[in-house]
């Protein structure tokens, strides 16, 4: 009994000044041969993707997450894979993963996109209201909210992130897809004031597509004139091999000959 009071003790002595402390994991490094092989995996996904070759991508994909279960980025592309197939149930799983292991409001938007396309708009507004909270300066972000509000009755709401995404970038689409929500629900003051919206929007867009069109051409004009102007310089300038050669026929030309002295004939010594 004694003993075991004392072991007892002995544990909780340890405990206490000697606390265990987790055994942190020695990192890794990876092999330049390791390396190599994800980014040609990378390169044979992002490949096949670019030319519609599903099968090949998802086995590439598969093959980084084979090799690395944590990579986010290898998931955003496996559910983005999967939500073009149509397979919306594994494409949230891709990007519910995702989202777990990197914080990133693309997946969390693309997930809000899948639930969107499938119905589920609450849990779409819920998704893109979290990707607006981490990315607040992407207009598409907005627009999606406003599918989703508008989706569910939330016209107010719908408008609201339209706005939102109009201030971010002012887009006559955007004032029409507003124009389109005040008409379907017969809002026609609302309606007119958006059309004279557009209207001034269209304005506003000519005359800066004018202003980039003149600052361009321009822009071309002054190049070209320097060009024209270094052109010219290098033809009025003369080489320095024929400066020299002038230099030195002048130099010639101008220098007297020397004077030969013939010896004198003296008497010879006897």
């Amino acid at each position: 009994m004694i003993a075991v009071i004392l072991i007892i003790a002995l544990i909780v002595y340890l405990g206490f000044f000697f606390p265990m402390e987790p055994k942190q994991k020695e990192v890794e490094e990876k092999s330049p041969k390791y390396t190599a092989q994800m980014k040609k995996l990378w390169a044979v996904a992002q490949t096949s993707m670019k030319e519609r070759k599903p099968f090949r991508a998802e086995k590439a994909l598969l093959t980084i997450l084979k090799f690395d279960e944590k990579n986010a980025a290898a998931y955003n592309r496996l559910g983005i894979l999967y939500a073009k197939g149509q397979k919306y149930d594994e494409a949230v799983e891709c990007f519910e993963i995702a989202q777990s292991l990197d914080n990133n409001p693309a997946s969390i938007h693309n997930a809000g996109l899948i639930y969107l396309e499938t119905g589920a708009y609450e849990k779409a507004a819920m998704a893109f209201r979290q990707a607006i909270a981490l990315e607040g300066d992407v207009p598409a972000r907005f627009i999606a909210l406003a599918k989703a509000e508008e989706k569910m009755g939330g016209v107010r709401k719908a408008v609201e992130a339209l706005e939102n995404a109009f201030e971010l970038d002012p887009k006559v689409s955007t004032l029409r897809q507003i124009l389109a929500i005040y008409e379907a629900n017969g809002d026609t003051e609302a309606a007119t004031a958006t059309a004279a919206r557009i209207e001034e929007q269209i304005i506003k867009d000519n005359v800066a597509k004018k202003r980039r069109a003149t600052r361009r051409m321009l822009k071309n004009m002054n190049s070209a004139a320097a060009r024209n102007a270094a052109r010219n310089r290098n033809t009025s300038r003369p080489s320095n091999r024929t400066t020299r050669s002038a230099s030195t026929h002048h130099a010639t030309k101008s220098r007297p000959s020397p004077k030969i002295v013939k010896p004198h004939a003296g008497r010879k010594r006897i």
